[in-house]
């Protein structure tokens, strides 16, 4: 019995991650120079899996459109998602504006903005917010191959809802590369399960790095703000995505658990793309239609980033304090609109978090953009609240959405959650 159990622990790829998370901060802590030289192994990793992202969305999407001839339902579920991300995202701003206001941590610390300019250019180095009018075309590829080129994730899902819609409108002509596709995404769920087996040795070296590089001693003056970032992301899982997940039947633990080894490589990497694929296929096995998933998830990585949107307010209203800047009712009103419209380009924008930052504070003049310096030692660390607050937020809309369209089977999802269903990383959902 023992044997059989060490053999399971073995191959779980949760337990594989949690003990390479361990090992990668110890070696950054003892041995920092030496850590600092695993960083490619994160790296390559992370580029393994966005390889196979945009491909992957395209076959789940153009697949879950086809096998659905109603295309108005189509039509209404982009509208219902639409709904459900903009309110749960006023939500998550509204709950961080409220948090850092009655705390006033920031007014309490003291920290020296020397060099503050240069740290938040080389921050910020190649990134830039674009308006939202910019971030509209920007959502059209220059060709079709562009967009896959570039691993565009909102560009690829325009294309599959294009691409499936027009294959639909085909009959029984189109026939032949509607089974074409299921047969790749196959393939490609396969590849997705070998792939996935390196992400202890990239969360390893992605951890290894950022301890060593940065040590633990530069969280010493911002460790309020951390923790008090952590402690409302947990509140919003806890009492918003959980109330959401109760509503629907389903219990956020047993997700949780369901989710531990996705939730375990986003919380060693702050990279929520690596486990997109993955995530696709657990909640597909849940038992929400595939249709929903294909069009939720990829949609929720820009226009549903709940951990995003409590740090943006938190952060403006930190630095705020720490400035001294009063800030007047208009103003909180103003950064809730500006954050509402910002926060949609974040996604896939290099250094987004400061640059998403910087054009949230460029709406009141009065507070100083350099002061995001301060935040910057923590951006890695703040960014593992971040992306877990992402995932389970995106988790929970393809699942409340489901419910609302009638495409999730709750009988099927207790199922799987009590283990009577277990999933294996390299099983095609529904298969």
């Amino acid at each position: 019995m023992g044997t059989a159990v060490g053999r399971r622990f073995g191959r779980s790829i949760f337990w594989q991650v949690v003990i390479a998370l361990i090992a990668g901060a110890l070696l950054g802590w003892l041995l920092p120079e030496t850590a600092a030289t695993f960083k490619p192994l994160g790296d390559s990793f992370i580029k393994l899996i966005k390889m196979v992202i945009a491909p992957l969305v395209f076959l789940i999407v153009v697949h879950g459109i086809t096998s659905n001839s109603n295309l108005r339902h189509v039509g209404r579920l982009v509208g219902k998602t639409i709904i459900y991300f903009e309110v749960v995202t006023i939500f998550a701003l509204i709950l961080g504006l409220v948090v850092s206001l009655l705390t006033g941590i920031g007014s309490h610390t003291h920290i020296q903005l020397d060099e503050g300019e240069s740290a938040l250019e080389a921050a910020t180095h190649g990134a830039h917010m674009n308006s939202l009018v910019d971030f509209l075309t920007g959502l059209i590829p220059n060709t079709f191959i562009g967009a896959f080129a570039d691993g565009d994730v909102l560009q690829v899902l325009i294309l599959s809802v294009l691409f499936g819609v027009a294959l639909t409108l085909s009959g029984e002509k189109g026939r032949p590369i509607v089974d074409l596709i299921d047969r790749l995404s196959t393939v490609m769920f396969r590849m997705m399960g070998i792939l996935v087996r390196a992400a202890p040795v990239g969360v390893f070296g992605s951890v290894a790095y950022m301890v060593g590089n940065y040590g633990l001693d530069s969280l010493s003056h911002l460790v309020g703000f951390l923790a008090l970032y952590f402690a409302t992301c947990l509140i919003f899982i806890v009492v918003v995505l959980g109330a959401i997940s109760g509503f629907c039947g389903v219990s956020l633990k047993k997700l949780v658990v369901y989710l531990r080894a996705e939730l375990g490589i986003v919380f060693g990497t702050t990279a929520s793309d690596v486990v997109l694929p993955q995530l696709m296929s657990k909640l597909e096995w849940l038992g929400v239609g595939r249709s929903t998933v294909g069009l939720v998830i990829p949609t929720g990585y820009s226009f549903n980033l709940d951990g995003f949107s409590i740090y943006i307010t938190m952060a403006v209203v930190f630095i705020a304090q720490f400035t001294g800047t009063a800030l007047s009712t208009v103003d909180l009103v103003l950064i809730i609109a500006v954050a509402m419209v910002t926060s949609k380009g974040a996604h896939g924008v290099p250094g987004s978090a400061i640059v998403i930052l910087a054009a949230t504070l460029s709406a009141i003049p009065s507070l100083p953009v350099a002061a995001l310096a301060v935040i910057l030692p923590i951006d890695w660390f703040v960014g593992i609240a971040r992306a877990l607050t992402n995932v389970l937020g995106n988790c929970v809309a393809t699942i409340a959405i489901g419910k609302w369209e009638g495409d999730f089977d709750r009988a099927r999802a207790q199922r799987v959650l009590d283990g009577e269903m277990p999933y294996h990383v390299d099983m095609k959902a529904h298969e």
